[in-house]
């Protein structure tokens, strides 16, 4: 199941999320607006959930979340955007994945 997460994610929430892959969660991370859409098989999912709420493409970014480890990694396929100087699955730019990364733990990490 697919959730958009405005707030810090209630542990229903989470326990859906992690449904489909059991132990991380699929994101999709919109850095202009701080929320992030997770759950569901594919980043692309998730982007689609986002889009449809009216965040604009340029600031999705996709990325994973281990709650076991409290980690995030950046690589997807919705990331190669070589129009805004990322050609590859890794988000390169230090200043998106720090957002990132901020927006996620801050939304998905234990409190």
């Amino acid at each position: 199941m697919i959730h958009i997460i405005h707030d810090h994610a209630t542990p229903k929430q989470m326990k859906e999320m992690l449904e489909m892959l059991q132990t991380y969660v699929k994101l999709a991370v919109d850095i202009e607006r701080g929320i992030l859409a997770g759950g569901g098989a594919m980043h692309a999912d998730c982007e689609a959930v986002l889009l449809d709420d009216g965040s604009q493409q340029e600031f999705v970014w996709g990325a994973d979340w281990d709650p076991a480890a409290q980690q995030v990694t950046f690589e997807s396929l919705i990331n190669i955007r070589p129009r805004q100087n990322n050609p590859s699955m890794q988000i390169l730019d230090q200043q998106i994945q720090n957002k990132v990364a901020e927006i996620t733990v801050r939304l998905l990490g234990d409190k």
